[in-house]
């Protein structure tokens, strides 16, 4: 190799060195999952505050109720689901194992654990919608049941894939301060 006044080795012209610029796979794993991880927070965010307008829609009675149903009870504590997302973002700039972990447990409990709750506190309502077709409860003209189990799948799945490519980020955060003990 050369040195940075003097001649350079033999048989190279200095270009060599590109195979040790390459980013180690842990890190462009970890850069890649954050992506993805902002993303389902962003998402989830979008979900949040449609069942916030929902609710103060609901509470403060800007809509006659045939417009817009009062809501169900597993809202009331889906809305501490932002906290999760929080700690999520708060965990990236540097790496911080521990928000991100309790980022995960949180999710399970204030995410997770409502929808579970809402998807059967809904059933007999749904149920009862499509064997006999009669709904009580609407929003903008559709069944509040169906849209609200809508709600449920769709926050599910942000939830799921929050989750799973959180337990992904961790670890590779542990390969990186893995590698950094062996050092």
């Amino acid at each position: 190799m050369a040195s940075r006044g003097g001649p350079r080795a033999t048989g190279t012209d200095g270009s060599d060195f590109q195979h040790r610029e390459r980013v180690a796979s842990h890190y462009q794993m970890s850069v890649a999952l954050k992506s993805e991880i902002k993303k389902l927070i962003y998402t989830h965010v979008g979900i949040w505050l449609l069942l916030l307008a929902q609710m103060c829609v609901g509470h403060l009675k800007l809509l006659p109720h045939d417009q817009v149903a009062m809501p169900y009870q597993w809202e009331y504590p889906y809305l501490l689901s932002i906290l999760p997302s929080l700690l999520g973002l708060l965990s990236f700039p540097r790496n911080n194992i521990s928000y991100l972990v309790l980022s995960m447990i949180s999710t399970g409990l204030f995410s997770m654990a409502p929808l579970i709750y809402g998807a059967m506190e809904m059933f007999p309502m749904a149920q009862q919608l499509y064997r006999h077709g009669k709904a009580y409860r609407f929003i903008f003209g559709f069944s509040a049941v169906s849209v609200m189990y809508l709600v449920v799948v769709v926050a599910a799945q942000v939830h799921g894939w929050q989750l799973y490519y959180s337990k992904k980020l961790l670890d590779s955060w542990f390969t990186s301060t893995q590698e950094k003990k062996k050092k």
